[in-house]
């Protein structure tokens, strides 16, 4: 079997991203979840390691050199300082170094679901794959693009959640995964979308549409974030 091997940190450079990991709670309906961490820029006395050799497929299983990563608090770590730029390349960054990565699809996905209250005042949040807590609301929208055919595992479109803006317009996301689609499902409610009827969920006080009445057609839903 592989070993797995890592780039070589320093113990001031494992402290500052622990230190990029760590945020504070807000308060309000999502107290539990972190708040949403700036956007960074380069910074002058950052090292560019150019392409760094790891991949984040699909099922958000993350490779280093083709080789899967097991130890979770490492991808957890890795994770808390990815960054996304306007171009929608991803990259690594910490105070003293950055380097781009190649993801699949989005870095993460929302394997878990948990509501409080229900019609307006429902709160859906969601835990992604690396454990952090993203409520769905106006700055973490549910987005699905129904102008895609129809497909893939998960047999119909497929829902992203916001879990973070990137430094431009392109958000980082999760992609919801299939059982919790399924959950999402059966809390949808008749609404609609720019005057068509749709189902969808609410949280936050936002009416977020998952999937258009049977009767209703995909060419009469353009795309809202897009």
């Amino acid at each position: 079997m592989k070993q797995e091997s890592f780039p070589s940190l320093s113990a001031n450079e494992m402290l500052e991203m622990r230190a990029a990991q760590a945020t504070p709670l807000v308060a309000g309906p999502c107290s539990f979840a972190p708040r949403a961490r700036p956007a960074s820029g380069a910074r002058p006395s950052q090292r560019d390691c150019g392409f760094l050799p790891f991949l984040i497929q699909r099922d958000g299983t993350w490779l280093y050199q083709g080789t899967p990563i097991r130890r979770k608090p490492m991808v957890c770590l890795f994770a808390s300082v990815l960054r996304r730029d306007a171009e929608g390349r991803y990259r690594l960054e910490t105070p003293v170094e950055r380097g781009e990565i190649e993801v699949e699809d989005v870095p993460f996905v929302a394997v878990e679901l948990e509501w409080r209250g229900c019609g307006r005042s429902q709160v859906l949040a969601f835990r992604t794959n690396v454990d952090e807590i993203v409520c769905a609301g106006p700055d973490h929208p549910l987005i699905v693009d129904w102008s895609c055919a129809p497909g893939g595992d998960e047999g119909a479109a497929i829902p992203y959640l916001t879990v973070r803006p990137g430094d431009g317009g392109l958000p980082i996301q999760a992609r919801v995964a299939r059982a919790v689609y399924y959950e999402l499902a059966a809390l949808a409610v008749e609404g609609q979308r720019r005057g068509v009827p749709c189902l969808g969920v609410w949280s936050q006080n936002c009416f977020f549409p998952i999937g258009p009445l049977p009767d209703a057609c995909v060419e009469d839903y353009p795309d809202e974030h897009g």
